[in-house]
């Protein structure tokens, strides 16, 4: 017997969110391009996954930009159009990455998705998605495009089929893939 699917709770995340949304995207980054080349050893990776997740997180959270799905099952961790700078400082491989992203990042007002994560548990509900898609609607009621980038080659066309398309492609340190992709306004 099957368990029809529900819709997912999405909402706004708040500070209570923090430990389900750090667990969440170090188990679904734990296999990922860039955090493997953020963090290549396996000992450290999940503490350092964790720090960084977190301070990406509370960067975030303040501005009403982050949303979960189920408690924390999926996020999406957003800057808007009028987002201040972030005050999270990028360390190690984590600044030669944003660095190199930044040089090439459209600087346009747009809506900039940094994270987008559902937890492997909970793969195949399309969690992610729905955490995605309150800030695609405000970016479509702004009229702004929405960007991100992603080193991890599947996500492409992932985020083909939600209406993104890529505008850039480099090489992060001779060896890290990283495609910069963009949802027209609407």
């Amino acid at each position: 017997m099957t368990t029809p699917l529900t819709q997912p709770v999405i909402e706004v995340a708040t500070p209570a969110h923090r430990d389900a949304v750090v667990a969440t995207v170090v188990a679904a980054f734990a296999a990922d391009p860039a955090f493997r080349f953020f963090y290549p050893d396996d000992a450290t990776f999940e503490g350092d996954a964790a720090a960084l997740a977190g301070g990406l997180f509370d960067a975030r959270v303040g501005h009403g930009t982050v949303w979960v799905a189920d408690g924390g099952a999926a996020v999406a961790m957003w800057d808007g159009p009028d987002a201040p700078p972030s005050g999270h400082v990028p360390t190690g491989r984590f600044a030669v990455y944003e660095h190199a992203v930044a040089a090439v990042m459209p600087t346009h007002r747009r809506w900039y998705l940094g994270v987008l994560a559902c937890h492997p548990e909970h793969r195949g509900r399309r969690l992610a998605r729905a955490a995605m898609a309150p800030a695609l609607r405000r970016a479509a009621e702004d009229g702004l495009p929405a960007l991100l980038e992603t080193s991890n080659p599947v996500n492409v066309e992932v985020y083909r089929r939600a209406g993104f398309d890529v505008v850039e492609h480099l090489t992060v340190d001779g060896r890290l893939p990283v495609w910069i992709m963009r949802r027209p306004q609407a």
